[in-house]
């Protein structure tokens, strides 16, 4: 097998992606990922994997076959058969064997967020006499970038048969798939890149909701951060060095409930208050770093008082500004008490696509 390296110009990534301790490209937020060609009949992935907790997994599509393989952690710690792991704790994931000596389309993608972990993704291999190629469609000139929490990853919405119910009192880890995640299928429907700078269980503000307990993050320690997981390191800035997007989508407003729904308690009270003007403080930022692009306030179809729908509709109101809108969807807050499942993520997805298509093909010029 022959090693291709992460900075061969034949991937395509797509993610904020930063650069790890080692120096090879981070994995942090789901649905990061590399696109590309090879020929030969198989395909190994190496990469380090950071642990938090739960069962991780990488995401694979070869030949528009989507499909996903463990990776070993302290939970599962013993590699099986399609696992082998360096001294320095490097693993070479088998992805594929025995498939026909023909060209072959692969995106490797990161499935869950950064809560759970991080990766380093340090490159394929692939036949000695095989060849890695660019992907054969050009890049995508729409991009899109996402502000949002556990729905906004596709957390644990590969399980199908809890669809419309409450979440089990299961670790549903493995079924979170950033792949099926509304905003991804979206973006795939109207051919935009994506990033997804989402986290489970981040409300906005710090001090509250349920991504780090008990010393709580929100949105606000994440936004503009690369690592911000203080189980797995020091915090890293992003330095916004990409293409700008030309729609962001705020998908927030849903843990800030947590532990205690003020916004549902007391709309006018001080608490409920100060979140919608840090709320808009929040878009104000957004618009300085990227004063050209379209903002889309929003929340899901997971349960919650629509009081926070109304206080979005609020803030939007009064800043009275053209390129930030509030999009409510036909169900919002009240089509699951659990988490999506893939099909009321492609339920939003469908209502997502058909609102920023309103805007006309200008929203993306």
């Amino acid at each position: 097998m022959q090693f291709i390296d992460a900075f061969n110009p034949a991937f395509r990534t797509m993610g904020r992606i930063g650069e790890s301790k080692n120096h090879l490209p981070l994995w942090v937020f789901p649905y990061t990922q590399a696109r590309f060609r090879f020929t030969g009949t198989s395909l190994a992935v190496r990469l380090r994997n950071f642990w938090n907790y739960g069962h991780t997994r990488i995401g694979v599509i070869i030949d528009n076959t989507q499909f996903s393989v463990r990776v070993p952690s302290p939970v599962e710690p013993e590699p099986d058969a399609a696992v082998s792991v360096g001294e320095d704790g490097m693993l070479t994931i088998r992805i594929a064997s025995h498939l026909p000596n023909i060209e072959h389309r692969a995106i490797v993608f990161k499935r869950e967020d950064g809560g759970m972990h991080y990766m380093e993704f340090a490159g394929v291999e692939i036949d000695d006499d095989a060849q890695i190629l660019a992907p054969a469609e050009p890049a995508s000139t729409r991009r899109i970038e996402v502000y949002g929490d556990s729905v906004s990853c596709g957390e644990r919405n590969e399980a199908v048969l809890c669809t419309g119910k409450a979440d089990p009192d299961e670790d549903l880890s493995a079924y979170s798939n950033s792949w099926f995640a509304y905003d991804a299928i979206a973006a795939r429907a109207l051919g935009a890149d994506l990033r997804i700078i989402s986290q489970g269980g981040a409300p906005l503000l710090d001090g509250i909701g349920w991504f780090n307990a008990p010393d709580y993050l929100g949105m606000e320690s994440i936004w503009d951060r690369v690592q911000y997981n203080p189980a797995l390191g020091e915090p890293t800035d992003w330095d916004f060095r990409d293409d700008d997007p030309q729609v962001v989508i705020v998908a927030l407003g849903q843990n800030d409930s947590h532990p205690y729904d003020f916004m549902a308690a007391d709309y006018t009270g001080e608490q409920a208050a100060n979140w919608r003007a840090r709320y808009a403080e929040f878009l104000g930022d957004l618009l300085e770093r990227y004063p050209d692009a379209h903002i889309i306030c929003t929340t899901t179809v997971l349960q919650h008082d629509r009081n926070w729908d109304r206080a979005i509709d609020e803030v939007v109101s009064e800043l009275d500004n053209p390129q930030i809108t509030h999009f409510d969807y036909s169900r919002a807050g009240t089509g699951t008490p659990g988490h999506p499942r893939i099909a009321e993520d492609e339920e939003m997805a469908r209502e997502l696509v058909a609102y920023i298509d309103s805007f006309g093909a200008e929203l993306w010029q």
